[in-house]
């Protein structure tokens, strides 16, 4: 891998784990697309990093009180609106763990296919779209029940086929048990820090056992340049969304996905 392509690698990842338009399917795209080697385990395990670093720099004010309200309800004390929040985030990343466990063959199969992403990329953006059109959008994270953050950490597991996207299909849930945009999205940030963890711990065991060579200067790379991009994708996003609504993702998503079918069919 040429410095060039771990920047673009980690560019994309970046960019659109936090966007609801999927990350895995870019990053499976992008090196059949431009004809490019394999990225390799080390390489995913890196831009994964450097997202998390981001979104843990990004909510570093809100996690603080989470963590601590969080703990403060194991020895007795009542719940705040922080450790409601944090006990919403653990609730709903229990669906994934469990799903993750069970879908993890197919998932690295079959449905990696560029035509499973084209699907999955038109049909789940359309849902992205009526749910942004029918959604009441009224609520705010804080007022999650445990029943809803179930169903929004449930979804999840639809977000490892490809083309799903973790953040759309989260988006997607939060909107129609009527969060407006910007909570549905803030929640489904905070989601993704044990959503990126889980999986990343795997990949680093996968990778330890691997005889897969890591090679550093594009480890470094992946995880500054992934970091960097994630950051900005989420300040960007979260002061926009509001306004702008969800329309010009689904527009994208339609986009690629008949790109993607005329390209493979």
């Amino acid at each position: 891998m040429t410095d060039i392509q771990a920047i673009w690698l980690a560019a994309v990842q970046g960019l659109t784990e936090f966007l609801p338009i999927s990350s895995s399917a870019h990053l499976i795209l992008l090196p059949r697309l431009l004809g490019w080697p394999d990225q390799g385990l080390a390489f995913d395990v890196a831009v994964h990093v450097g997202s998390l670093t981001a979104v843990l720099f990004y909510f570093r004010h809100e996690l603080v009180p989470m963590i601590r309200d969080w703990s403060l309800t194991l020895a007795g004390r009542p719940n705040t609106e922080h450790s409601k929040l944090a006990w919403a985030v653990i609730i709903g990343t229990i669906p994934l763990g469990i799903g993750g466990v069970l879908m993890k063959v197919a998932v690295g199969g079959e449905l990696r296919s560029p035509l499973v992403i084209a699907t999955t990329t038109i049909i789940f953006g359309l849902l992205l779209g009526w749910a942004d059109h029918v959604g009441k959008r009224q609520r705010d994270e804080h007022s999650l029940k445990w029943q809803d953050a179930l169903l929004i950490g449930g979804s999840q597991i639809l977000a490892l086929i490809p083309g799903t996207s973790r953040s759309g299909i989260t988006i997607t849930t939060g909107l129609l048990l009527g969060l407006s945009r910007t909570a549905a999205a803030r929640f489904s940030f905070l989601l993704s820090i044990p959503a990126i963890v889980l999986p990343g711990l795997l990949l680093g065991a996968d990778l330890v056992e691997s005889a897969e060579p890591v090679h550093w200067r594009s480890f470094t790379i992946g995880v500054i340049c992934s970091a960097l991009f994630a950051y900005i994708c989420i300040r960007l996003f979260l002061s926009l969304i509001q306004r702008v609504g969800m329309t010009v993702f689904v527009v994208y998503r339609l986009l690629l996905g008949a790109f993607l079918f005329y390209l493979f069919l």
